[in-house]
């Protein structure tokens, strides 16, 4: 489960970037005009899938799942 607040202020997304940022020029568009402070809590569906079954591992119930060998469905 999370509850951490997300980035909002543009020149924290431009330290984290670093010279990558111009990649991501459309998405940072929106935060140099301002972005009020935002967060999440949540529970994944595949963490919520794994908790009913009772499964050991969330990787046993997800659909595509990631690791060091597998990054792309």
């Amino acid at each position: 489960m999370t509850g951490g607040q997300r980035l909002h202020r543009h020149a924290d997304y431009l330290a984290v970037l670093g010279d990558d940022a111009p990649e991501y020029a459309d998405y940072l568009a929106a935060f140099a005009h301002g972005m009020p402070p935002h967060g999440g809590f949540a529970i994944g569906l595949e963490r919520w899938t794994a908790r009913l079954l009772g499964v050991a591992n969330v990787r046993e119930v997800t659909l595509f799942p990631r690791d060091l060998h597998r990054l792309t469905p």
